[in-house]
């Protein structure tokens, strides 16, 4: 699976320190991680919340990431950022219940995380935790697992909703203010890894037109 990490710029500080801990736990289960950015306080490209939401669509639905991790002071807006576009279920994940939940019961391929709340000493531990139940386990295999058809159900009902409410990502990015997109996908590292990674032409072509 290809993990990638986004971090907006109020928490971007942060990033090695959660980028050191998603690879110790993810890389070890075979999977791939991606540090999308902000690297650090001087980043010349600064993302906001909002601009973690488009990016976290835009590699979502091209492909080029399996699952995204990101987050911001609360977690909120990043979540309701990564929720606003099609495709992307994101779960606010503060401790390693909440990723064991959100993975076992949802199923989803984004959480955000409150990087400014209760981050402080051994924080690592924390995140690490979070990531070893987001990704040791098979998602959605159901908690209590009697229940898994039924929550396999309501994932199949909730995708649907999604698909009939929201646009298809590329309209998306043609239609939204495209100083957001050029800025979420400014990032030095972003042409690297999403063009080699990438599987939907039409995403791919856009972004190429106005980077």
């Amino acid at each position: 699976m290809k993990i990638a990490l986004i971090n907006e710029n109020s928490q971007c500080a942060k990033n090695e320190i959660i980028f050191n801990s998603l690879k110790t736990v993810a890389e070890p289960l075979g999977h791939q991680v991606f540090n999308y950015g902000m690297y650090s306080a001087d980043d010349a490209n600064s993302l906001t919340y909002v601009q973690n939401g488009i990016l976290a669509g835009i590699l979502l639905n091209s492909g080029a990431a399996d699952f995204v991790v990101t987050g911001c002071g609360t977690g909120m807006g990043a979540m309701l950022a990564c929720n606003s576009m099609p495709g992307v279920f994101c779960g606010l994940v503060a401790d390693p219940t909440d990723a064991f939940l959100f993975s076992q019961i949802n199923a989803g391929n984004a959480i955000s995380m409150p990087y400014a709340k209760g981050f402080g000493w051994a924080a690592e531990l924390n995140l690490q935790d979070v990531y070893r139940k987001l990704f040791e386990l098979e998602a959605g295999l159901g908690y209590p697992k009697e229940r898994a058809a039924i929550m396999a159900k309501n994932r199949g009902i909730l995708k649907d909703v999604k698909a009939a409410s929201t646009k298809d990502m590329l309209t998306v990015l043609k239609s939204v203010d495209q100083d957001l997109v050029k800025g979420a996908i400014a990032g030095p590292k972003f042409q690297e890894y999403f063009f080699a990674n990438a599987k939907d032409d039409g995403i791919a072509t856009y972004l190429k037109s106005i980077s």
